[in-house]
Protein backbone atom coordinates (compact mmCIF):
# COMPACT_ATOMS: atom_id res chain seq x y z
CA UNK A 1 0.00 0.00 0.00
CA UNK A 2 2.92 2.26 0.73
CA UNK A 3 4.55 2.30 -2.88
CA UNK A 4 0.76 2.95 -4.05
CA UNK A 5 0.38 5.93 -1.84
CA UNK A 6 4.40 7.47 -3.32
CA UNK A 7 2.82 6.67 -7.06
CA UNK A 8 -0.32 8.47 -6.03
CA UNK A 9 1.38 11.23 -4.66
CA UNK A 10 4.06 11.27 -7.46
CA UNK A 11 0.98 10.98 -10.37
CA UNK A 12 -0.55 14.29 -8.24
CA UNK A 13 2.22 16.56 -8.17
CA UNK A 14 3.50 15.72 -12.61
CA UNK A 15 0.21 16.29 -13.57
CA UNK A 16 -0.35 19.13 -11.67
CA UNK A 17 2.68 20.66 -12.80
CA UNK A 18 2.68 19.26 -16.51
CA UNK A 19 -0.98 20.83 -16.91
CA UNK A 20 -0.03 24.48 -15.08
CA UNK A 21 3.53 24.93 -16.19
CA UNK A 22 3.45 23.18 -19.37
CA UNK A 23 -0.64 23.29 -20.70
CA UNK A 24 -1.08 27.06 -18.94
CA UNK A 25 -2.69 28.28 -22.29
CA UNK A 26 -5.05 25.75 -21.70
CA UNK A 27 -5.69 27.15 -18.04
CA UNK A 28 -6.52 30.37 -18.85
CA UNK A 29 -9.00 29.49 -21.75
CA UNK A 30 -10.36 27.40 -18.96
CA UNK A 31 -10.47 29.76 -16.43
CA UNK A 32 -12.39 32.40 -19.03
CA UNK A 33 -15.14 29.73 -19.85
CA UNK A 34 -15.79 29.31 -15.85
CA UNK A 35 -16.15 33.30 -15.71
CA UNK A 36 -13.15 32.88 -12.99
CA UNK A 37 -10.57 36.35 -12.63
CA UNK A 38 -7.01 35.79 -13.59
CA UNK A 39 -6.18 36.41 -9.95
CA UNK A 40 -8.23 33.99 -8.64
CA UNK A 41 -6.81 31.32 -11.71
CA UNK A 42 -3.20 32.39 -10.78
CA UNK A 43 -4.22 31.76 -7.15
CA UNK A 44 -5.29 28.32 -7.68
CA UNK A 45 -2.09 27.65 -9.84
CA UNK A 46 0.29 28.49 -6.85
CA UNK A 47 -1.61 26.90 -4.03
CA UNK A 48 -1.08 23.64 -6.37
CA UNK A 49 2.05 23.54 -7.52
CA UNK A 50 2.96 24.23 -3.57
CA UNK A 51 0.56 21.33 -2.82
CA UNK A 52 2.29 19.33 -5.28
CA UNK A 53 5.49 20.06 -3.83
CA UNK A 54 4.43 19.19 -0.42
CA UNK A 55 3.35 15.77 -2.02
CA UNK A 56 6.31 14.87 -3.20
CA UNK A 57 8.64 15.77 -0.06
CA UNK A 58 6.11 13.68 1.95
CA UNK A 59 7.30 10.74 0.09
CA UNK A 60 10.47 11.10 2.61
CA UNK A 61 8.88 13.37 5.20
CA UNK A 62 5.31 11.98 5.76
CA UNK A 63 4.39 13.56 8.37
CA UNK A 64 3.02 16.79 6.54
CA UNK A 65 1.01 14.76 3.47
CA UNK A 66 -2.79 14.55 5.06
CA UNK A 67 -3.36 18.18 5.01
CA UNK A 68 -1.88 19.24 1.58
CA UNK A 69 -3.20 16.01 0.06
CA UNK A 70 -6.59 16.91 1.79
CA UNK A 71 -6.44 20.52 0.43
CA UNK A 72 -5.76 19.06 -3.00
CA UNK A 73 -8.91 17.17 -3.06
CA UNK A 74 -10.77 20.13 -2.45
CA UNK A 75 -9.67 21.98 -4.81
CA UNK A 76 -10.44 18.34 -7.52
CA UNK A 77 -13.63 18.87 -6.40
CA UNK A 78 -13.97 22.68 -7.06
CA UNK A 79 -12.88 21.52 -10.06
CA UNK A 80 -15.35 19.03 -10.79
CA UNK A 81 -18.01 21.86 -9.73
CA UNK A 82 -16.69 24.43 -12.61
CA UNK A 83 -17.06 21.58 -15.09
CA UNK A 84 -20.73 20.72 -13.66
CA UNK A 85 -21.36 24.93 -14.15
CA UNK A 86 -20.53 24.63 -17.42
CA UNK A 87 -22.14 21.72 -18.65
CA UNK A 88 -18.47 20.12 -19.78
CA UNK A 89 -17.93 16.59 -21.17
CA UNK A 90 -17.42 13.62 -18.83
CA UNK A 91 -13.70 13.59 -20.61
CA UNK A 92 -13.20 17.23 -19.15
CA UNK A 93 -14.57 16.12 -15.99
CA UNK A 94 -11.97 12.75 -16.13
CA UNK A 95 -8.67 14.06 -15.14
CA UNK A 96 -9.87 16.28 -12.25
CA UNK A 97 -11.81 13.17 -10.93
CA UNK A 98 -8.72 10.95 -11.11
CA UNK A 99 -6.52 13.53 -8.89
CA UNK A 100 -9.84 13.69 -6.57
CA UNK A 101 -9.64 10.28 -5.63
CA UNK A 102 -6.01 9.85 -6.01
CA UNK A 103 -5.80 12.53 -3.49
CA UNK A 104 -8.42 11.19 -1.13
CA UNK A 105 -6.79 7.86 -0.61
CA UNK A 106 -3.49 9.44 0.03
CA UNK A 107 -5.09 11.23 2.97
CA UNK A 108 -6.92 8.10 4.08
CA UNK A 109 -3.80 6.19 3.86
CA UNK A 110 -1.84 8.37 5.88
CA UNK A 111 -4.36 8.86 8.30
CA UNK A 112 -4.39 5.30 9.01
CA UNK A 113 -7.83 4.36 7.64
CA UNK A 114 -6.79 1.01 5.30
CA UNK A 115 -4.58 -0.23 8.58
Amino acid sequence: MELLSILSQLIIAVSIIIVWVFRFDNIVKEFKQYGLSDLTRNSVGAVKIALSTLLVTAIWYPSPVVIPALFMAFLMACAQAAHFKVKNPWSKHAPSLILLILSLFVAAYHSGIFG
